[in-house]
């Protein structure tokens, strides 16, 4: 890591690295505390506990969304509707990239971290709404495209609910299939509301000629 972090950013960093790969349960204070090259003194001078790590950990997830996940997909491409899949297409890199090992951060402490720690799942379900919240932007943004009355709140968490499950299955069955069958049948689905909302265009600009 380099020397210019704070002690404090190294500690989340380790954390990061280590929850994802090993679990949060699995992960020792003195693994972390190594990783990160502190101490328990300067643990504890910025956490009060493991747990409220684990809250600082879902708040650099949650901080690093854009600049990380976002920011490159928007530079790549102008056009809204690709850019959702531009996203869905780094996520299935990753998969490749890493043998079917990769899975979602987020989603892998949600499944985790008992329900009895609410505050916790709250801060997951709040990565979750802004990943689904820059996906209901990229919607907003083809608004003209679509179907009037469109949801795009659902359809945001469909685009979701694809990613990870598709996600999940491909590194179950350690094959792509899975997340590319997810992903086409979301395609069509895009692609059926887009020739609706033409159709529809097509038909109201006639009734218009005619009046």
């Amino acid at each position: 890591m380099p020397a210019t972090q704070s002690t404090r950013e190294r500690i989340i960093l380790a954390a990061v690295e280590l929850f994802y790969s090993q679990g949060y349960e699995a992960t020792g204070m003195t693994q972390i505390l190594k990783k990160a090259n502190a101490n328990s003194g300067s643990f504890y001078f910025f956490f009060k506990s493991k747990q409220d790590l684990l809250d600082s950990v879902l708040d650099w997830y949650l901080a690093n969304l854009e600049p990380v996940l976002w920011r490159p997909i928007y530079a790549a491409t102008q056009d809204p509707i690709e850019r959702i899949f531009a996203l869905l297409d780094g996520y299935r890199q990753k998969i490749l990239a890493t043998d079917f090992s990769f899975s979602c951060p987020i989603g892998r402490l949600a499944l985790e971290i008992g329900l009895e720690r609410q505050n916790v799942h709250d801060k997951i379900a709040a990565n979750f709404d802004a990943w689904t919240a820059a996906v209901r932007s990229c919607l907003g943004d083809a608004e003209h495209r679509l179907p009037s009355g469109t949801c795009f709140d659902e359809l945001s968490q469909f685009v979701l609910t694809v990613m990870e499950g598709g996600v999940m299955q491909a590194r179950a069955h350690r094959s792509i299939a899975p997340f590319d069958n997810s992903v086409r049948q979301l395609r069509q689905h895009f692609d059926r509301l887009l020739i609706a909302a033409a159709e529809s265009n097509r038909n109201n600009q006639s009734l218009g000629e005619k009046l």
